[in-house]
């Protein structure tokens, strides 16, 4: 059975018919499996998230490009459903051009 992926049409539709939408902070594979089958709507993988919990830094500022892409793949190959939003690490971009 084919499972339709959450848009942000969709969160625009939720949004006007004042419906509420389950958001989550995760940065592993079986969190997201888990989270994705409980019906999460959204999943956020967050710089702080990663780079404190999941890397043991000290703040989110060591957090490189590189890193939070290996962590949101892991996120999105556990999804069918929710929509994957991934933080931008700190100082990755200088301008609105650059992001």
């Amino acid at each position: 059975m084919t499972v339709k992926k959450v848009t942000i049409r969709d969160f625009m539709s939720m949004k006007k018919n004042r419906e509420k939408i389950v958001a989550l902070s995760l940065y592993d594979y079986p969190t997201a499996y888990f989270a994705d089958k409980a019906g999460v709507d959204m999943i956020l993988v967050g710089d702080g998230s990663v780079g404190m919990t999941a890397l043991g830094y000290n703040n989110t500022v060591p957090v490189t490009m590189d890193e939070m892409i290996i962590f949101c793949k892991a996120v999105v190959r556990a999804t069918e459903r929710a929509l994957v939003m991934g933080d931008m690490p700190f100082m990755s971009y200088q301008n609105v051009d650059d992001a």
